[in-house]
């Protein structure tokens, strides 16, 4: 390889968007910025966000508002709902995730499953009306695994057996 072949191989190319989109046109190929673009809000009229989120057989509707990082579940304080600290502590990792923690107040309905199911179901639903919120989080929410479904569910239970896998009692004699 010549000397000019390799300067010009390391020179940077010298070339306009505008020369690239004709050259496109003329070739009947379109062209695409690469960024994507970002994602829009969605929020209601009263400026909140609105996400479902489901853990077990829990279900979880949530709505999110800028606020001083009140929780209320079903119409009570969430230290009164969710009397053990683990549950509290599973419903507030998406805001510590996010770093805006006490900046949202949290107003869900759940229904379905036990406590623990539906602190799961919750966490999916803030995760995912802070997403809607901010879009800009997706991605940090994602990498922590929150917007993921947790798609374990209960086994069936089996005939000829005393619970899903559990056989009855064996007796030799």
């Amino acid at each position: 390889m010549s000397d000019t072949q390799s300067e010009t191989q390391n020179q940077p190319r010298t070339g306009t968007l505008a020369d690239l989109r004709d050259m496109a046109s003329s070739a009947g190929v379109a062209v695409t910025p690469s960024e994507t673009p970002l994602r829009e809000p969605k929020r209601d009229a009263l400026g909140r966000s609105y996400a479902t989120g489901r853990r077990k057989n829990a279900i979880a509707r949530v709505w999110i508002k800028p606020g001083r990082g009140e929780i209320s579940v079903n119409g009570k304080k969430v230290g009164q709902y969710f009397a053990r600290p683990v549950l509290r502590m599973l419903i507030t990792q998406p805001f510590l995730v996010a770093d805006r923690y006490n900046q949202f107040d949290v107003f869900c309905t759940v229904t379905g499953g036990g406590l623990s199911g539906q602190a799961g179901a919750m966490r999916h639903g803030i995760s995912r009306a802070l997403t809607y919120y901010e879009p800009n989080l997706r991605g940090i929410l994602k990498v922590a695994g929150f917007l993921t479904r947790d798609s374990r569910v209960v086994e069936r239970k089996k005939y000829g057996r005393a619970k899903a896998r559990r056989s009855f009692q064996f007796s030799k004699r």
